[in-house]
C-alpha cells in the first residue's frame, strides 16, 4: 500500500473526484450517507466496487455522499480505530500501551477522524484478519468484513463541518498489524490455574526451574497474565529481579511474547505487593486477575 499516493491526493478533491481516485488505484469504494457512517447501498461494504460506471452513478445520484472503504484482503488495507468517546477515555491510553508493547509498529499512515479519534492504515497481512471491537479498551481492528469512512469524508459536529484528514506518513519501515496478540493485550482472557496450594520445596534454582516449566506450559490465550503470575511466584521464592529476567526471559519469548512486553511485565510483578510463598492459591489468583482488569495495560505503567 502506496499510502502517500492513496491519501495525499485527496485533500484537495471533492468526494466524487476522491472515489474515482480510489478506485483507480484498485481499492473499491461504496457510498455512505452524507455526514454519516452508515451505507446507502442495501448490501454494505459487500457492495463495494472498483467499476467505473458503477462508482460514477452512485455519486451522480449522490454527490455529497461520504466514502466508505472495506478493509481486508479486497482492499489491501488493514486499520487500527482509536476512540474518544466515553468517560474515561481509555482509547488513547490502550493505543499507548499496545504502542509500548511493540504491537502497533508498522503503521503506513494515520488518519485523523472528525470526532478527534485516529484510523491507523496498515498494508493487510498475507492471512485473513477479521474485524474486532474492544469496547473495554476502545480500540477496534477493521479487517475482512469491516470498513472505514475514509478521507475526504466529513460530518458535522457541534455545526461545523469536519472531515477525515491525514495526520501522519510513515517515516519507517511499513507492515501488517498482527491483529490477533493486539486483541489478546487489549483483552487478555483469565488465566486457567493450575499451580499447586503447596509450597515449592528445593532449592531456589529448582523452584526457578519449576515456576519456568509451568510458564513454557501455558497456551497463546494465557502468555502476557502467565508471565506476570510466574514473575510473582519468582518473586515470592526469594529470587531477585535479575535472576527473573534471566528464568523466564528466554521462556516468555519462546511463547510469543515481545521483549518489551517481557521486561515491562516482570516488572510489574516486583513492583506489586506480593503474598508470602504460603499464600494460597485463590489469593494470587485474585492478584493475578487485578492485574489483568487494570486497564490491561497496568503492565505497561
Amino acid at each position: 500500500m502506496d499510502a502517500e499516493q492513496l491519501l495525499v491526493p485527496v485533500a484537495r478533491m471533492s468526494l466524487p473526484e476522491a472515489a474515482r481516485h480510489y478506485i483507480s488505484l484498485g481499492v473499491p469504494v461504496f457510498p455512505c450517507v452524507p455526514g454519516e457512517k452508515r451505507p446507502l447501498v442495501a448490501h454494505g461494504f459487500k457492495d463495494a466496487s472498483t467499476d467505473p460506471a458503477r462508482v460514477e452513478a452512485w455519486w451522480r445520484r449522490w454527490p455529497e455522499a461520504n466514502i466508505g472503504i472495506p478493509t481486508g484482503p479486497i482492499s489491501g488495507i488493514e486499520v487500527v480505530d482509536v476512540d474518544v468517546k466515553g468517560d474515561p477515555l481509555r482509547g488513547p491510553a490502550s493505543w499507548q500501551h499496545a504502542t509500548e508493547a511493540g504491537l502497533l509498529d508498522g503503521w503506513a499512515a494515520q488518519v485523523v477522524t472528525p470526532s478527534g479519534g485516529l484510523h491507523a492504515y496498515y498494508p493487510a497481512a498475507a492471512i485473513e484478519q477479521r474485524s474486532w471491537a474492544s469496547g473495554a479498551a476502545q480500540l477496534d481492528f477493521r479487517g475482512t468484513a469491516g470498513y472505514i469512512v475514509a478521507p475526504p469524508s466529513r460530518t458535522i459536529i457541534d455545526g461545523e463541518v469536519v472531515a477525515y484528514r491525514l495526520l501522519d506518513l510513515a517515516a519507517g519501515e511499513v507492515h501488517p498489524v498482527d491483529a490477533g496478540a493486539l486483541r489478546e493485550f487489549l483483552d487478555p482472557k483469565p488465566v486457567r490455574l493450575s499451580w499447586p496450594q503447596a509450597p515449592l520445596r528445593g532449592t531456589l534454582e529448582e523452584r526457578t526451574r519449576r515456576i519456568a516449566g509451568w510458564l513454557a506450559g501455558q497456551g497463546t490465550g494465557e502468555r502476557n497474565v502467565g508471565l506476570y503470575w510466574a514473575s510473582c511466584r519468582l518473586a515470592e521464592n526469594g529470587a531477585t529481579l535479575a535472576e527473573a529476567f534471566q528464568a523466564l526471559g528466554p521462556v516468555a519469548e519462546g511463547i510469543g511474547l515481545p521483549p518489551r512486553e517481557i521486561e515491562r511485565t516482570i516488572r510489574s510483578a516486583y513492583r506489586t505487593p506480593n503474598s508470602t510463598p504460603s499464600a494460597s492459591a485463590n489469593s494470587a489468583s485474585r492478584s493475578v486477575a487485578q492485574h489483568a482488569r487494570a486497564g490491561r495495560g497496568r503492565v505497561l505503567a
